[in-house]
């Protein structure tokens, strides 16, 4: 059993995180921004406030914090958000866990976004990131605020998430009124890639580094990401309605604004260090993914 302490926790990941870690027999405080319950610990990272002891008592402190992806993409205001929300909670947590005694394992949230477009290139932990889009810039930053645990030492593992596909998530749970209304369509050519796991995969991925000593960074993907035509034509099977043709590049650069080179741009990310840490994953491809995710669904319902 662990100690683990998890920033975020109130989130649709931090909350399906700390019922699975409860789950397995691990200890879990969750850093709160009101006044603690038990199992929690209140902190302000944009005050500077986070007990110390907390963090010296954990074995593994874990990051998910930070103002949700999906918003107006337009706004400067939601863009500055997005970034500093993230930038802030890493550094604040890896500053406290550089100056512990014990060091904890930090497992640092990020996202698939830091590679940009590889168009067609395998895309495994060791690629490089390209290009200067918003996303690209954020995960950068992001991941660049966590150095004071690195140099300290510890082990630090990057969770590069892609999108978490879930029924009652974003982006499936948008997407799929439009496709029962017949609306569905590929994104541009649909030839590119598009990164994605399933909830119980993540679950499950982050778990495994939970409990396993790996570090650096690690894309939480599953093994055969498919093409955007390919997860356009698969979601339509599955809810009974055949896909439009396409909609525009040009339409989507005009409406995603700053987010248009994230759907336009190819990721063949693959979950390289995972496979070789020994996970092994329930949901490999999107008819598998999106199966599961429709499944569970049906079982809320």
């Amino acid at each position: 059993m662990s100690r683990v302490v998890v920033a975020g926790s109130s989130g649709f990941l931090g909350t399906q995180l700390r019922e699975e870690l409860a789950r397995r027999g691990h200890e879990v405080t969750a850093l709160v921004r009101r006044p603690a319950r038990t199992g929690e610990s209140t902190w302000n990272p944009y005050a500077g406030m986070l007990d110390p002891d907390v963090i010296e008592a954990a074995d593994v402190v874990v990051n998910l914090a930070g103002s949700p992806t999906f918003g107006n993409p337009h706004s400067r205001r939601w863009s500055q958000r997005l970034h500093d929300s993230r930038v802030t909670t890493t550094r604040v947590l890896a500053e406290t866990i550089a100056a512990s005694r014990r060091r904890p394992a930090y497992l640092a949230g990020n996202a698939v976004g830091w590679y940009g477009d590889h168009g067609s290139q395998r895309v495994g932990e060791s690629a490089d990131s390209r290009g200067h889009t918003l996303m690209t810039q954020v995960c950068r930053d992001w991941q660049d605020a966590a150095r004071p645990a690195v140099e300290a030492g510890g082990r630090v593992a990057f969770l590069r998430t892609s999108p978490v596909i879930d029924r009652t998530n974003a982006p499936l749970k948008q997407l799929v009124p439009v496709f029962k209304a017949g609306l569905g369509a590929r994104v541009g050519n649909g030839r590119q890639r598009m990164p994605m796991i399933s909830l119980r995969d993540w679950l499950g991925s982050v778990l495994h580094l939970v409990e396993h000593d790996v570090d650096g960074p690690v894309n939480l993907t599953c093994p055969h990401p498919p093409t955007n035509a390919e997860f356009t034509d698969e979601l339509a099977r599955q809810v009974g309605r055949k896909p439009l043709l396409a909609v525009p590049g040009a339409a989507i650069r005009l409406g995603a604004g700053r987010l248009s080179p994230e759907l336009l741009g190819s990721v063949d990310a693959r979950p390289d260090v995972l496979t070789a840490a020994g996970y092994e994953f329930r949901d490999p491809d999107v008819a598998a993914i999106l199966t599961a995710a429709l499944a569970r669904s049906s079982e809320r319902a």
